[in-house]
C-alpha cells in the first residue's frame, strides 16, 4: 500500500472521488487546495493549501509522497490560461514528485485528445491524436500528455475519460451542460445515434487509485500494465451509449425537447481493454448513471 498519495484539486469532481476512494483504502492523502477548508474531511486525509504551480509550494506539497495524482485543468478558460495552468503548471508539480523520489504520477488526461471523426471507428490507446484544429481543450490536453512523457523519473500513467458522469455543482456532464441546455435551445441539438463515450465518476477514481497505491503491478508490456519508469496511456469509459441516451434523459428531465439533426457523426467507442486487463471493473451501469443524472435535474 503506498503511504502518502498527493491530490491536486482535490476539491473538484474528479479529485474529491480520488480522495474519498484513497481513504478507503487507508492511503495517507495529502488534499491540495487553493482555500482553507475546501479539502474533503475525510480519515487520512490533510489538506494542503497552495499553489501547486509554484515551485517552492509543489516541492513542499510532494515532499515525501509515493504518489502523485494531478486532476486539475482550467477547462472552459481561454488557451493561454489553459496552457499556463494545464502544461506549465501541472509539469512544476510533475517535476517536483520526480526529484522527490514519487514512484507514481497518475494524471487526468481525457479521450478527447483521440481524433473521433466521423468514420473513425473504435478508439483504443494507440488512436491517432486531434490536429492543431482539434480544439483548445482537446489540443491542450494532448500538449500535457506529450510533456509528461518527456518528465522521466516516475512511473506516469494518463488515464483517459470520455464524458465523466457524476453529481456534483462542478460536474459538467451532470450541472454545467444540462444547464446550458436548459437556457439555450441550441444546446439541445444533437444526432441521436451519435456515441456518448461516458464513465461514471466513481468507477474512474476507482482506477486512479488503484494505480496511485500500487495495487495495479507494472509490466514491460501496456496490456498488462503501467510500464515501470515509463509514461503509459489507459482509457476509461463504460458501457456504448449514444447521444440519444444522454440529451434525451436531459431534456426529459427539464421538460424540454431535445432537438436530432441528420448528419455525419462518431459512431464509434472508447475501447477499455487496457485497464479491465489491468483489473478495473466498472460497477456503474448506463441506467444507474442516467437515473443519478436525471434525479439530481429534479425529475
Amino acid at each position: 500500500m503506498t503511504s502518502t498519495v498527493v491530490v491536486t484539486g482535490a476539491n473538484g469532481l474528479v479529485g474529491r472521488a480520488v480522495v474519498r476512494a484513497l481513504s478507503d483504502r487507508g492511503a495517507t492523502v495529502r488534499a491540495v487546495v487553493r482555500r482553507e477548508g475546501a479539502a474533503p474531511d475525510l480519515p487520512g486525509v490533510e489538506p494542503w493549501v497552495g499553489d501547486f504551480a509554484d515551485p517552492t509550494s509543489a516541492e513542499s506539497a510532494v515532499h515525501g509522497a509515493d504518489a502523485l495524482v494531478t486532476t486539475v485543468h482550467p477547462m472552459g478558460e481561454d488557451p493561454e490560461t489553459q496552457r499556463t495552468v494545464g502544461v506549465e503548471g501541472t509539469l512544476v508539480i510533475a517535476e517536483a514528485a520526480r526529484d522527490a523520489g514519487a514512484r507514481w504520477h497518475v494524471h487526468v488526461s481525457t479521450a478527447g485528445v483521440y481524433d473521433r471523426s466521423p468514420g473513425v471507428g473504435d478508439v483504443a490507446e494507440d488512436g491517432e491524436l486531434v490536429g492543431e484544429d482539434g480544439g483548445d481543450y482537446p489540443v491542450v490536453k494532448r500538449d500535457v500528455d506529450a510533456a509528461l512523457a518527456a518528465v522521466g523519473g516516475t512511473t506516469r500513467v494518463l488515464v483517459r475519460p470520455p464524458a465523466i458522469l457524476g453529481a456534483g455543482e462542478s460536474s459538467v456532464w451532470n450541472s454545467l451542460r444540462p444547464e446550458r441546455i436548459r437556457a439555450d435551445e441550441a444546446q439541445r441539438h444533437a444526432v441521436p445515434d451519435a456515441s456518448f463515450a461516458w464513465v461514471h465518476v466513481d468507477d474512474l477514481a476507482t482506477l486512479i487509485a488503484d494505480i496511485a497505491t500500487g495495487a495495479v503491478a507494472t509490466s514491460d508490456d501496456p496490456e498488462q500494465g503501467p510500464v515501470a519508469g515509463g509514461c503509459t496511456p489507459v482509457n476509461a469509459a463504460g458501457a456504448p451509449a449514444t447521444q440519444r441516451d444522454y440529451v434525451g434523459t436531459v431534456t426529459d428531465a427539464l421538460g424540454l425537447q431535445p432537438v436530432w439533426d441528420d448528419e455525419p457523426a462518431w459512431t464509434g467507442r472508447i475501447l477499455a481493454d487496457r485497464a479491465r486487463r489491468w483489473g478495473w471493473a466498472p460497477q456503474v451501469t448506463l441506467d444507474d448513471a442516467l437515473a443519478e443524472l436525471r434525479a439530481g435535474l429534479g425529475s
